[in-house]
């Protein structure tokens, strides 16, 4: 496989991991595997930018859990992620790229633990707490007011006098001190109730659940660590040290442990020091977060799409335990890609009890030399599903049994073939495989596919099982009291649902394109796809070569369009969706107007009256433009909502243009004039 097709693997591949780790707290793969594979594709991507996609992991922060019921709220600055360093030569690397950014010899950090909680956005208006929410996708998350709200550490009114911020947020983490856990597992215990693995599975749990009450029982704490975004013309302190001093003047808690120290030595010596005292420190943490101290100097190194460039998350290495492999079985993914899991002697590693172990593929399996039966290292590095190391083949027994990829699929029993350009196998049934099916029609029915809301898992698993859907136009031909007699449904959801899927007929190409879950075909590349071709019939009919004029599709990607649409059965699935009504806009207006923006880069700020941010971001980008979560002197345009954040200041600094939606609405009748 080339560079170029494994680079494409890789972004497709990790978007889903992060899908399964963020938004369904259900990981497959281990921190340490996902680390490993970013960092691959991170170097990838380095050396061909231009294969670089929206969508990709890269540019993206965390993930959303779109099964559950709740209100999404935006940040008024993006919640981003931080870059990840693995060891001594990451902190150097992060060290030397400050200094060659702020030209100087030497710089002064901010040290703080990383806290192993759920991270949570605060906002206040005039010093009262007024919303609360998870991380979320960095965008937007969850709205947990009222959970927060029965944590004590979190302050109703700010403390300290006045004047305040008219609006502030407040970044931090919620967590179960460790003393805490234990003493809610004894109550635990002698109520009969199952005990909790660790305290940061506990104080999650806790804050994302839907009853405060049930909240306020568990021991959770609050440590602020950061500020988001606050109201114009309020200064903030100077530096990171400073910033944390006052948040605790307004009686917000902040670790004991933050320290500044001046360059690489002050840092190891920081990571070496917290790290001999992990086990007694109140809290569980996995590593250190370094911070350039001066915000001045924050600001001029910037930020990359996903996280800032002067900060830096070293993690703490992984941690291992001995078990055994019971067994080897072969679960099957929404693209029919075989995956074999091992099932392991339950082991306790790093406060989870670990039962299972992505094996990845056959050729991982081998090059191991993994076999059931086998005494194992097992490594886990803050997820339930960990990764075997290695084998301990000094211990192996004699009757240990060598694993053998199945020739068919343990589902459906379709043969099971793989193509020569990749390492998985996979299951050829298609919609025929249950597996297959199911994993498909929740990806058709998606919030960024076909967004048909209310038609989650178990809803799926229950049309499946009962053969009332085949393929995802039967989910369009089913009737209302099909719907109702399906179990935990009202009447009153039924027609919620019924009414969503009709909506749902009304799209776009793009998002059609996305909805088909056709293999290499992400958000981004749907969309450049329709804006190219402009007609579902010109995209099914091209060639490879045409499709390769695509900009971003290779090979890799053209064949597998190519193989997608040459299909009798998946040109069939076309055919009845468009019978049951779903159509889109088709202009080639819009493949001209995509050059109107094309080279201008926009940065949004504030909340748009008749947009979403989503809405705003497909708009500008289907007429060519760009748009990006920070401002530089290379941006063309800020356009500004209500109540925006710091951006409309640093926009006046740098004389970028700003529009508000009035303005940028004019702009988008001009260009369609």
């Amino acid at each position: 496989m080339d560079e170029i097709a494994r680079l494409h693997l890789l972004q497709d591949k990790l978007k889903h991991y992060n899908q399964e780790y963020h938004g369904f707290d259900a990981p497959t793969i281990p921190d340490a595997e996902y680390d490993a594979l970013y960092r691959e594709l991170a170097a990838l991507e380095a050396r061909h930018p231009d294969q670089v996609r929206a969508d990709s992991p890269t540019q993206q922060v965390g993930s959303l859990d779109l099964r559950r019921n709740v209100r999404l709220v935006r940040h008024r600055e993006p919640m981003l992620s931080l870059n990840n360093g693995f060891d001594f030569h990451d902190l150097q690397e992060f060290d030397r790229r400050v200094r060659m950014g702020l030209g100087v010899e030497a710089v002064a950090y901010c040290c703080e633990p990383k806290f192993d909680g759920l991270a949570i956005n605060l906002l206040y208006r005039g010093g009262t707490l007024v919303q609360g929410a998870t991380r979320g996708d960095g965008e937007k998350g969850e709205e947990v007011t009222a959970n927060l709200m029965t944590v004590k550490s979190i302050p109703r009114r700010m403390q300290g006098s006045e004047p305040w911020p008219e609006w502030l947020e407040v970044r931090g983490e919620v967590l179960m001190l460790k003393k805490d856990f234990e003493q809610l597992n004894q109550r635990q215990t002698r109520a009969g109730e199952r005990a909790f693995v660790n305290p940061r599975n506990a104080a999650a749990g806790a804050l994302r659940q839907l009853d405060p009450a049930e909240t306020a029982r568990r021991p959770l704490v609050f440590l602020a660590y950061g500020v988001g975004g606050v109201s114009p013309g309020y200064e903030l302190p100077d530096h990171q040290d400073a910033l944390l001093r006052w948040l605790g003047t307004l009686g917000f808690p902040v670790a004991e442990e933050v320290q500044v120290v001046q360059g690489e030595s002050g840092l190891r010596a920081f990571f070496e020091n917290l790290g001999a005292r992990r086990a007694s420190l109140p809290y569980e943490v996995d590593g250190v977060v370094y911070k350039v101290n001066a915000r001045i100097a924050q600001q001029r190194l910037g930020f990359v799409t996903r996280a800032p460039r002067f900060a830096l998350a070293h993690k703490f290495p992984a941690e291992e335990a001995l078990s055994t492999v019971e067994a080897i079985e072969v679960q099957v993914g929404r693209t029919g890609t075989l995956t074999p899991v091992a099932h392991l002697k339950p082991v306790f590693v790093g406060g989870v009890t670990v039962m299972r172990a992505t094996l990845h593929n056959d050729e991982e399996i081998r090059r191991k030399d993994i076999r059931v039966g086998d005494q194992v290292w097992v490594r886990r590095a803050g997820d339930v599903i960990p990764e075997v190391v290695r084998v301990v083949r000094e211990l192996r027994p004699a009757d240990t049994v060598a694993f053998e990829m199945p020739l068919t699929c343990p589902v459906c029993g379709c043969p099971a073939r793989r193509l020569p350009e990749e390492i998985s196998w996979r299951c050829s049934g298609g919609l025929h495989c249950p597996a297959q099916r199911k994993q498909a029609l929740l990806h058709f029915v998606g919030r960024r596919a076909m967004n048909v809301e209310g038609l989650g898992e178990k809803l799926v698993d229950a049309l499946v099982e009962r053969a009332w859907v085949t393929e995802p136009a039967d989910l369009y031909r089913l009737t209302l009291e099909q719907w109702a007699s399906l179990p935990r449904m009202a009447m009153k959801s039924a027609e919620n649902l019924v009414q969503s899927l009709e909506r749902s007929k009304e799209t776009t190409l793009a998002r059609f394109l996305f909805a088909l879950g056709i293999r290499q075909i992400g958000e981004r590349t749907a969309q450049d796809l329709a804006l190219h071709f402009g007609t579902l019939e010109d995209v099914m009919e091209a060639d490879e070569a045409r499709l390769q004029e695509v900009v971003e599709i290779g090979p890799v990607v053209a064949q597998s369009l190519r193989e997608f649409f040459s299909g009798e059965r998946n040109r069939q699935i076309i055919a009845h969706l468009r019978a049951q009504g779903i159509h889109w806009y088709e202009n080639t207006r819009n493949r001209q107007a995509v050059q109107v923006l094309a080279g201008l880069t926009f940065v949004l700020t504030g909340t748009l009256a008749r947009y979403s941010r989503e809405e705003a971001r497909e708009r500008i980008e289907q007429a060519g433009g760009k748009v990006v979560g920070s401002l530089s002197r290379s941006t063309h345009y800020l356009v500004v909502g209500r109540d925006p954040g710091s951006k409309v200041a640093q926009a006046q600094k740098l004389g970028i243009p700003m529009l508000d939606e009035d303005q940028w609405d004019k702009l988008f009748k001009e260009i369609n004039a």
